[in-house]
């Protein structure tokens, strides 16, 4: 059976409707309490709140009130709220856009996609508030503590190309990162190993026994003055591994300033320290662009400051 293509649902301050699937053998009396079944972490208090204020609908679009039976096999659209989101007080800066691309420049703290306790602070919201474009998707990531470039696809069709560059490793991505300055280390050097999730602690990386998997160039830009005994580095990553700068720099000795992952994990904050971003910039991207056949090439117009 063919699924009945998503309906042209408007964005809700910035945010698009996310779908899940009702199963065929469900039994459950009322849509609510699916929705209570499915996502119990919501809470049933704010499922009826949001179904009062019309943010659940049917695969056509339709308001769902809170009465409305189950519907086995059918799709429901509902839009996320976080009822108390922590505020980044940092802006992102559009620096391209044509009919194809938009490039942005994040800052520190900013999650690229909604997740856990953001929805409205993430770039891809503020950028859909700011735009217009309900289509707008990242057709890669960085990490939340990371500043610097992503680039999003505005047409739907064309994503799948874009992506593939990066699943095929053919963008050129240099970054830019502050460490301790260790005069004995050889650089330039290029670091290869396998990293994978620690058991233990499946927030960090670390590097195992086996197959290569991720491969980094580090180069010594400057040696930074001042009593810290800290460098500026270039990286130059042909992989891309979770963390795999973060885990490849802390290997070599190296770890970020900033860092609340390597080389100890440390417990997550109700409320970021944004006086310590980590210092780790997403500065250069280049590659040809598989629509047009352009060669593109975006950098950064941001620069870590330890001040």
């Amino acid at each position: 059976m063919s699924r009945a293509p998503k309906p042209p649902l408007p964005l809700r301050h910035g945010v698009s409707a996310s779908a899940v699937a009702m199963p065929s053998e469900g039994s459950w009396p009322l849509i609510l309490d699916f929705l209570d079944h499915r996502m119990p972490q919501v809470g049933r208090a704010i499922w009826l709140d949001r179904m009062a204020n019309g943010a659940v609908l049917d695969a056509q679009g339709q308001v769902l009130p809170s009465e409305s039976a189950y519907r086995p096999g059918e799709r429901l659209y509902y839009y996320r709220e976080m009822a108390q989101e922590p505020q980044i007080p940092f802006e992102e800066t559009i620096l391209f856009q044509d009919e194809t691309l938009l490039v942005a420049d994040k800052p520190h703290f900013l999650p690229v996609t909604p997740s856990g306790r953001y929805v409205q602070e993430t770039l891809l919201t503020r950028l859909k508030r700011r735009s217009g474009l309900a289509d707008l998707s990242p057709i890669h990531r960085i990490d939340r503590e990371t500043a610097g470039l992503v680039v999003f696809c505005i047409q739907p069709e064309q994503r799948g190309a874009y992506q593939a560059m990066f699943r095929d490793r053919v963008v050129d991505k240099v970054y830019e990162a502050i460490a301790p300055f260790k005069p004995e280390l050889a650089l330039p050097l290029t670091r290869r190993s396998r990293l994978q999730e620690r058991s233990e602690a499946f927030m960090q990386m670390e590097e195992v026994e086996g197959a290569c998997n991720a491969e980094t160039r580090v180069t010594l830009l400057e040696r930074l003055s001042g009593p810290a005994g800290l460098a500026r580095y270039a990286l130059y990553p042909s992989t891309g591994q979770k963390h795999q700068l973060r885990a490849h720099m802390n290997a070599l000795g190296l770890p970020l300033i900033g860092d609340r992952i390597y080389p100890d994990l440390l417990p997550v904050e109700q409320e970021p320290d944004f006086s310590r971003p980590l210092q780790l910039l997403a500065r250069e991207l280049s590659f040809v662009d598989p629509i047009s056949g352009q060669v593109r090439r975006f950098t950064s117009r941001l620069r870590l400051d330890l001040a």
